[in-house]
């Protein structure tokens, strides 16, 4: 009688754990079943507009990626002080590639201006070392037809690139 007691008592004290580990296994399931809205690129040079568009592309592409992301976004070319942005941009990107970014980061570039983020990247990654930069993710958000270009600008790094077309 006593074992029985006991074993029923050991069964009502493990099953709220074992319920626990049910609920575990099934979250992952519906979380998959979630389906994210496309996302529309801005169609209008609205700075705050294409923040929210990329910031929302950056975090749809974290995987793998396990520290804060770099975000290097220029506003529209007709905006007043564009090349002076351009300029500060550039040298932000040059000094964080020197220096050197470690596994497991991504460096994001966007904007309205595909082209010019293009070139900004291209030059950012001119003094990069061979091989310097495995385990980084490089996401360049823009038009399919800077892709090429960027992707071999990158990839002498070592870097694990992706692109995603800003339509």
């Amino acid at each position: 009688m006593k074992q029985t007691t006991r074993a029923l008592l050991i069964a009502c004290l493990a099953l709220p754990f074992v319920v626990a580990c049910q609920k575990d296994e099934a979250a992952p399931q519906e979380e998959a079943a979630v389906v994210q809205a496309p996302l529309t690129a801005p169609t209008t040079d609205d700075e705050a507009a294409w923040g929210e568009y990329l910031v929302e592309v950056v975090k749809r592409n974290m995987e793998g990626v396990t520290s804060s992301p770099y975000l290097y976004t220029l506003p529209a070319e007709t905006s007043p002080d564009f090349q002076g942005y351009y300029d500060r941009q550039l040298e932000k990107a040059q000094v964080d590639i020197q220096r050197g970014i470690l596994e497991g980061n991504l460096l994001a570039y966007g904007g309205p201006s595909s082209g010019k983020i293009a070139d900004l990247v291209i030059a950012a990654f001119q003094k990069a070392q061979p091989g310097s930069m495995k385990g980084v993710k490089v996401l360049f958000i823009g038009k399919p037809e800077d892709d090429a270009r960027v992707q071999a600008a990158v990839a002498p790094a070592g870097v694990d690139y992706k692109f995603v077309e800003a339509k």
